[in-house]
């Protein structure tokens, strides 16, 4: 099962329209079965937040709370 908070934070990585997350971010949430996709989006996260992740959007504290939950996972 997902955690809600990593959910909700995922839906709003797919609604951004940066390429970097949106597809990673899609896929999570479309697929059940999640230890391929956790890898594939916190690959995306981290590259995220390596470009984007200082900029001073509400985007940055983001990345990294959800970088945290799929590791917990």
């Amino acid at each position: 099962m997902k955690n809600q908070r990593l959910t909700d934070l995922v839906k709003q990585f797919a609604e951004c329209g940066w390429d970097v997350v949106d597809a990673p971010a899609k896929k999570w949430l479309s697929v059940t079965d999640c230890c391929d996709t956790n890898k594939e989006l916190i690959t995306a996260l981290e590259q995220a937040d390596k470009d984007c992740g200082s900029c001073g959007c509400d985007m940055d504290p983001m990345y990294k709370e959800a970088l945290t939950l799929l590791r917990a996972a």
